[in-house]
């Protein structure tokens, strides 16, 4: 295993501390809002990145809305960002027409009445499905509630519905429509975005907002130069003042599974060694909960039938695998009731 280059233990020290995996956030909005929502595509995972952080889980399934963000994925994120998030995508209905394979006109429709359904209390993907097979086929029926969202995928970047509560299958109405348009709204994401998570890249930027698709254009007119810069490996790193402080690299840390660490960067290699690629990203874009030995991964982690799961990818001293093992048992304490 390749040792960090000191370029990148410095990144990497900035960064555990902007992600607060080198210190403490005791409030689980608090880190939400820091981090521009925690990623929820199992809900078990918020609770395990907000204990790992230092965060208490009382209240917590209310206290953040889970619903979809930047790359189409699910975040649990606090309600009064929304507005300023769910800007950078808006709700352009032409993709979704044409998933649907029909005209905007009939996606606006259909919008309508699930949101009067919604009024009259039906919240389910079960009973919308039900009350629309009478009038759509089963294959449209399938594509406008699909498990992976459908339809309102497209109402939650209105801003008009999100799931009732972070582990919650169905939906509720709100109210956290854009606040501006996507011009207005990326240098206050960005800025927000290298504040935690920098030193960073406009690549990886471009990736975690869901502008990959623009790369470095996305970002064309916005003045970089309020940025500390980093140069390493040909590539220039973005920070901000607020990113510029760093604790140590912990010698051994717990991640949750989609860890902001890992998945938040298109150049994962400093944490995550390529030949461990394949055992923490599953082929079917799973991300597994991981242990950190001095900074990069070494190994997974599970809870089964209440019981902790460790496997390491090497030999680790025994001291490592005992002081994992009470992380885990750790973990399972702070959930236990709770997810």
């Amino acid at each position: 295993m390749n040792e960090l280059n000191n370029i990148d233990e410095q990144i990497l020290r900035m960064r555990m501390h902007g992600l607060y995996l080198s210190r403490s956030c005791e409030d689980i909005t608090q880190l939400s809002h820091a981090l521009l929502g925690l990623h929820c595509w199992f809900h078990r995972n918020v609770a395990f990145s907000a204990v790992i952080r230092g965060a208490g889980l009382a209240g917590w399934k209310t206290a953040l809305t889970k619903t979809w963000l930047y790359r189409g994925t699910l975040h649990g994120a606090v309600y009064s960002d929304l507005p300023l998030l769910l800007a950078l995508h808006g709700g352009n209905p032409a993709p979704y027409a044409q998933w649907f394979n029909i005209t905007p006109a009939q996606l606006e429709h259909l919008c309508e009445r699930v949101l009067n359904l919604m009024e009259d209390g039906v919240y389910s993907r079960a009973e919308m499905r039900l009350i629309f097979a009478a009038e759509y086929d089963e294959r449209l029926i399938e594509k406008i509630f699909s498990p992976w969202g459908g339809i309102f995928v497209y109402l939650a970047r209105l801003g008009k519905v999100a799931f009732r509560d972070m582990t919650s299958r169905d939906f509720d109405l709100i109210d956290a429509e854009p606040c501006c348009k996507k011009e207005e709204a990326l240098p206050q994401v960005l800025r927000r975005f290298f504040a935690a998570y920098g030193p960073a890249t406009l690549q990886d930027a471009a990736w975690f907002l869901g502008l990959q698709a623009e790369g470095k254009k996305a970002f064309a007119g916005i003045n970089l130069s309020e940025y500390l810069q980093l140069q390493h490996g040909g590539s220039t790193y973005y920070y901000t003042a607020a990113a510029n402080a760093a604790g140590e690299i912990p010698a051994l840390k717990l991640l949750s599974g989609f860890d902001p660490l890992i998945v938040s960067y298109q150049e994962r290699s400093a944490v995550l060694p390529q030949e461990y690629k394949k055992a923490v990203i599953l082929k079917s874009g799973i991300c597994l909960p991981t242990v950190a030995v001095n900074g990069r991964v070494a190994g997974t982690w599970n809870i089964k039938k209440g019981q902790p799961v460790v496997e390491f990818f090497a030999p680790q001293p025994k001291k490592v695998q005992n002081a994992t093992f009470e992380l885990v048992k750790d973990i399972i304490q702070k959930t236990n009731g709770r997810i």
